[in-house]
């Protein structure tokens, strides 16, 4: 490997750019067969159970919260895909990164807020911090 003055050291060491778009590629596999595997054999066996806590007066916020936190990981998996994607070409720089933050975010609230038909708080702090990201991409 030869020596690398500038920031971007992956676009001096061409296999680091290969490294971080395999592992991009992981994740977003991973964040797929999260979702999938999980809804399909750990989600809907755990809400069979009659031992879930019941919120609200029923187990229903209980079961919409563990699906909704369930999928956010692989929004999170996504997110930081798109970060190595960046890291991995010439367009790592502030903007580009508080843009996949926003997006990673604001997916996030969306999720949570429908998830939980809006009793979760947690879509009020993903959506603050998803504005405030976009807007840091666009000022």
């Amino acid at each position: 490997m030869r020596y690398c003055a500038t920031k971007f050291r992956s676009r001096c060491y061409p296999m680091m750019q290969i490294l971080l778009l395999i592992s991009a590629g992981l994740l977003g596999i991973t964040g797929l067969a999260h979702s999938y595997l999980g809804e399909r054999y750990i989600l809907i066996r755990l809400f069979k159970s009659d031992s879930l806590p019941k919120l609200f007066g029923s187990d229903d916020f209980t079961r919409r919260t563990l699906r909704f936190a369930w999928h956010i990981t692989t929004i999170a998996c996504w997110g930081f895909a798109a970060i190595l994607v960046l890291m991995a070409s010439a367009a790592l720089n502030f903007q580009n990164v508080a843009t996949a933050l926003a997006a990673t975010f604001l997916l996030s609230a969306a999720t949570a807020f429908v998830g939980s038909k809006g009793k979760h708080l947690s879509w009020v702090v993903f959506l603050f911090v998803g504005v405030v990201c976009l807007w840091a991409a666009i000022v």
